[in-house]
């Protein structure tokens, strides 16, 4: 149920402009956002380790 209301609160609009933040395409985490691939640390090391990132590997991560 948690993770539910993250996802919606990640989809409503922010009541300023300077609340905008970045966060997890999969989750709605807003912390340990990893710009690059647009998901949170859980979801890109869970994703890696199904091999479904290519290029990437155990050792650079």
């Amino acid at each position: 149920m948690a993770g539910l209301a993250k996802i919606l609160k990640a989809q409503k609009e922010p009541k300023y402009r300077t609340q905008r933040v970045n966060r997890c395409k999969i989750c709605g985490r807003a912390r340990a956002y990893i710009r690059k691939f647009g998901v949170c640390r859980h979801c890109f090391r869970s994703l890696a380790h199904k091999g479904e990132i290519p290029g990437v590997t155990k050792a650079s991560w």
